[in-house]
């Protein structure tokens, strides 16, 4: 079989335009998600089967593709499928740039800009499942600064990869992420911290569940510090993986029965009359940071 050239590069578009992360494809050719990663870094080519298996997929999302567009070169096969490589690059204040998401990124950047580093690093999430109530889930990633000064944020966890932004704007976190498997964005808000490093966070988030109604949620969230990046983007991303399945403990752990406090927060008229909140907020009763000298507050 005749190898393709600039495959990886053409596998990463697809993947950017399909919206579907590295595990999701790698479940759906039936392959390890390792495999999937050494075909976008290039270390080894898909054989014909898989190449064959990963036409059917992205077939999910480009009806006319065919086995022979690989060979083509990386500018024409994204212009036969519809592809704008440039939109695929840009940050969301580039993509759009008239509207009110982009008018958030633009307010939200003096801050970003003052307190990066304070919320730069890796994160463990703890929240509740509409599907399985009782069962705490986590999710590994990070929050990181690009060149573009947009704060990005990776989530892994339960089979699923979000992606996507972090805004900072007086006092709170605005973060927006999507969802490839649901197709569905994720927005979650949260109180932040005043010291000069994050430690723990809590807030809300607002989702679509993966039930048949796809109902409409409101859950607690807290997420909590892991540790610094390395400065290696591609060694950062390699920790997440690790880190989803070695599931690492948080810096300065959130003790266990204030956590299920949270996530299980009994709210309403008559949690009101018991002298608790009438509705589900974030406090910000669990967000702590520290100085560079370890001083919690």
């Amino acid at each position: 079989m005749q190898k393709v050239s600039g495959l990886p590069s053409k596998l990463d578009m697809l993947l950017k335009a399909s919206s579907l992360s590295r595990v999701a494809l790698a479940h759906k050719v039936g392959v390890d998600k390792s495999l999937v990663g050494r075909w976008v870094k290039g270390s080894i080519h898909p054989g014909e089967h898989n190449l064959s298996r990963l036409t059917a997929v992205f077939q999910d999302h480009f009806a006319h593709l065919t086995l022979a567009d690989w060979y083509l070169e990386e500018a024409e096969m994204a212009e036969r499928l519809g592809i704008s490589r440039r939109s695929l690059d840009k940050s969301p204040n580039e993509v759009c740039a008239d509207s009110p998401f982009a008018r958030i990124a633009e307010a939200s950047g003096p801050e970003l800009a003052l307190r990066a580093e304070c919320y730069e690093g890796f994160w463990r999430t703890a929240r509740p499942s509409v599907l399985m109530p009782d069962q705490v889930f986590h999710d590994y990633g990070l929050f990181r600064r690009r060149e573009d000064g947009m704060m990005e944020v990776i989530m892994e966890g339960a089979g699923l990869r979000f992606e996507g932004w972090l805004f900072p704007m007086s006092g709170n976190l605005y973060v927006f992420l999507f969802d490839p498997v649901g197709r569905t964005p994720l927005i979650v808000l949260m109180k932040g911290v005043s010291l000069p490093r994050a430690i723990s966070m809590d807030g809300l988030l607002l989702l679509s569940a993966l039930d048949g109604n796809r109902t409409p949620a409101a859950l607690p969230i807290v997420v909590e510090r892991l540790g610094d990046l390395s400065g290696d983007r591609q060694a950062d991303d390699e920790a997440i993986r690790r880190m989803v399945d070695e599931k690492p403990e948080p810096m300065d752990p959130v003790p266990s029965d204030r956590l299920r406090e949270k996530l299980y927060a009994d709210v309403g008229p008559a949690a009101k009359d018991a002298g608790k909140d009438l509705f589900l907020i974030a406090t910000g009763a669990l967000s702590r940071g520290t100085t560079q000298a370890g001083l919690l507050g």
